[in-house]
């Protein structure tokens, strides 16, 4: 991850509105930092009351056009925006890595899940089809069509800086949408980078708007009269904030929480193939994603055999700056990184303070990630991963979202106990289950009150034409993202009623109060 050198000033990042960049009048900046070195290397425009309302009207300007525009000519824009994210994605996943932290492999990972996205949306015409009724009364015809809202706005986490949006903005614009998207401060450039390509691509001006900022920004978003509807990934504290906010303003919402994934590992379980899906999916990304699996349930007997094999590949785990340029500097035949760095200092602190309580209160360090070792700046944001044993559901270690690299393993005795776990949890994202028995399989597709399953699948996120989304707490409104569901929520529906008086059997007398004749 090069960023210069140490005395090169931070570039500016702004907003994007009309097609262009726009500085306007912030109400501050915020430093954005290479996690991997610990130094600025770029600044944040924040956004003023001014800047969130040229930037809100920008969307607002171009949305009758777009929304009028035919489905043909959208469908080439989509299409081109696609190719041209798929030849430029190495420069993607640079800026993501320099930003969040995350290992270019997995940058490139998160590109290429956006872009399932983008081409299920470059067939949304099949999507928007209405329906049909001729005859549906005497000499009247009735048929349906979706139209789009207007302009939508979207509200990104720092995780996944290109695919979370990715799973929004390409249906809302293939369906005649304007957006207005806020990304994270913490990693903002790659929305900027991709409203640039947007206009390459032959998208035209206003209909991609970019809003950098803090909570003020988001307030504008959620209160805005001409905005119609918010998509939000985020905590389930904040996500609740934008429901209620943005409902009370007249929007429709998705808004999706946080997670407490559990991976839930039967006694009949190939255990290589459990300890590799638990380490892929417990430490990947360094934790920070909301498909983590954070709790590894072992049912009993096997506990002690799962923990060894867990361990055992948790410990060869290489901890490291994962960008494309520092895995060349490290020298011929250097691997890259398995982990990145945690995205600020801050969240460094807060995960290490979390394996301090697990510690405290009584669970089994079994590998322990606050000393690592890592290929990096010495003021990096480092953590290695951590692996608990003898987790106990009262623990803050088990109860709290953590988000980063700590996997905790509770023990139970049973398949019932181990459903049990899971249901009680306050959160409904996603679960998996390990087994070669398919019809405990069955039973637990059956069982488990949560939105997202996974077979021997450790990471269950739905491929773009299926909907994401989770139960409970995970989840505040009723629509989920993308696939079909996310179709719908960036229209509405119109149902129009016909009848065409033919001249040579125009009924007698002008007036009928009563109801139609079906004759």
């Amino acid at each position: 991850m090069t960023d210069g050198a140490p005395n090169d000033t931070p570039t500016e990042i702004v907003h994007w509105a009309d097609g262009a960049a726009l500085t306007g009048s912030p109400a501050g900046w915020a430093d954005v930092t290479n996690p991997a070195t610990g130094r600025v290397t770029r600044r944040v425009a924040l956004a003023s009351e001014a800047d969130a309302a040229e930037v809100i009207a920008a969307a607002s300007r171009a949305a009758r056009a777009w929304g009028t525009t035919s489905l043909a000519r959208r469908t080439q824009v989509l299409f081109a925006f696609r190719e041209l994210l798929n030849r430029r994605k190495e420069e993607l996943a640079a800026i993501i890595s320099a930003e969040h932290g995350k290992v270019h492999s997995d940058a490139l990972g998160e590109i290429a899940r956006g872009l399932e996205v983008v081409e299920f949306a470059c067939g949304i015409s099949h999507l928007l089809k209405g329906g049909h009724s001729e005859e549906a009364s005497t000499g009247v015809d009735v048929h349906s069509k979706r139209v789009p809202l207007g302009v939508v706005g979207i509200i990104s986490p720092f995780n996944f800086p290109a695919m979370v949006p990715m799973w929004f903005f390409p249906i809302a614009i293939a369906a005649g949408n304007t957006v207005v998207l806020k990304p994270s401060e913490k990693d903002p450039s790659a929305a900027t980078w991709l409203a640039a390509l947007w206009q390459e691509a032959g998208l035209p001006d206003g209909v991609f708007n970019v809003l950098h900022g803090d909570k003020s920004a988001v307030d504008a978003l959620l209160t805005s009269p001409d905005v119609q509807a918010i998509s939000f990934v985020g905590s389930t504290p904040v996500a609740e904030y934008v429901y209620e906010t943005a409902s009370r303003h007249g929007k429709r919402v998705q808004a999706l929480g946080g997670a407490k994934n559990h991976m839930v590992v039967l006694p009949d379980a190939d255990l290589d193939l459990a300890a590799d899906a638990a380490v892929n999916a417990g430490y990947g990304s360094a934790g920070e994603r909301c498909m983590a699996i954070s709790v590894l349930v072992a049912v009993d007997p096997i506990g002690d055999e799962l923990v060894a094999r867990v361990a055992d590949r948790t410990r060869t785990l290489l901890v490291g700056d994962g960008g494309a340029d520092a895995t060349r500097a490290a020298g011929d035949g250097a691997r890259e990184a398995d982990m990145g760095p945690l995205v600020t200092r801050a969240h460094r602190d807060r995960v290490s303070s979390f394996i301090d309580s697990g510690e405290a209160a009584g669970a089994k360090v079994v590998v322990d990630g606050r000393d690592v070792a890592a290929r990096g700046g010495r003021d990096g944001f480092w953590l290695g991963p951590t692996l608990f044993d003898e987790v106990t559901p009262d623990m803050d270690v088990y109860r709290e979202e953590i988000f980063g690299p700590v996997l905790s393993v509770v023990r139970v005795g049973s398949y019932d106990e181990a459903v049990a776990l899971v249901n009680a949890n306050e959160y409904g994202n996603g679960t998996a289950v390990f087994t070669n028995d398919g019809g405990a399989a069955r039973r637990f597709e059956a069982d488990v009150t949560v939105g997202m399953i996974g077979v021997n699948v450790p990471v269950p996120v739905p491929v773009a034409y299926y909907s994401f989304g989770g139960w409970k707490r995970s989840l505040l409104g009723d629509t989920h993202a993308h696939g079909t569901e996310g179709v719908h929520f960036f229209t509405r529906g119109k149902v129009v009623t016909t009848r065409w008086i033919d001249p040579a059997n125009r009924p007698e007398g002008g007036l009928e109060l009563g109801f139609p004749r079906n004759d």
